[in-house]
């Protein structure tokens, strides 16, 4: 065989070895997540739940009706509700002289005593504009689209967010915070759904803080919901 022919052959050899079988393409995470916005915005709910951690209970009732959610306490009376906007949240404390917005360090603040925060209640990270699509990854037999979403400012107790969204219905199956320095400091995971007229609702979500030195659970959050 001529060697100008055996060093085309073997060029091409290299090329095809070294090339990916495929190129995957993913979906754009700006349309991921105005999808999980318009599926949590259609819901029409009125069911009760509970806050369990440890030996404390914190029983409440989540009201929704499309974009507004109201999560409704007692012992004391608290009624904390979400509007669901186009561009952004707004977490509001309902009160008798009418609403007051939570913002600022209030964001911070755990509703009553557990590893939730008012931040988490108000799904900010939803809306921020720096995301992108890492892959796809399975939950619970679930596959997801897998997204890392950096936090547009440092007013929030998250650097950066993974989400893992169900590409079947857009459900939001785990959500894991991470601090400035990358370490992981706080998860969400839905453990189970439940059908409700025909319709997929959750039933018990996870929620832990980690210690991000030891990467130690140190509080470990329940929230159910019941038919």
């Amino acid at each position: 065989m001529p060697l100008a022919r055996q060093r085309l052959l073997l060029g091409i050899g290299i090329a095809i070895i070294g090339a990916p079988a495929f190129a995957q393409t993913f979906p754009d995470a700006q349309e991921l997540l105005a999808n999980v916005r318009i599926r949590q915005s259609q819901q029409q709910i009125d069911l009760s739940g509970q806050l369990r951690q440890d030996a404390k209970i914190v029983p409440f009732r989540l009201v929704q009706n499309g974009p507004i959610v109201r999560y409704v306490f007692a012992k004391p009376d608290e009624t904390l509700q979400l509007k669901l906007g186009v561009r952004d949240s707004r977490l509001e404390e309902i009160a008798r002289g009418g609403s007051e917005k939570v913002s600022g360090h209030e964001l911070d603040e755990a509703v009553r005593g557990t590893a939730i925060t008012y931040e988490d209640l108000a799904l900010k990270f939803l809306y921020w504009p720096n995301a992108r699509v890492l892959g796809a990854d399975f939950i619970r037999t679930r596959n997801c689209w897998k997204l890392q979403l950096q936090a547009p400012a440092r007013d929030s107790q998250y650097a950066s967010v993974m989400l893992w969204i169900d590409k079947d219905n857009g459900a939001l199956m785990r959500m894991e915070g991470y601090d400035a320095t990358g370490k992981l400091v706080k998860r969400f995971e839905v453990v189970s759904a439940q059908k409700i007229e025909d319709r997929w609702y959750l039933k018990q979500m996870r929620v832990e803080m980690v210690e991000p030195s030891s990467g130690r659970v140190t509080a470990r959050t329940y929230l159910e919901i019941n038919k």
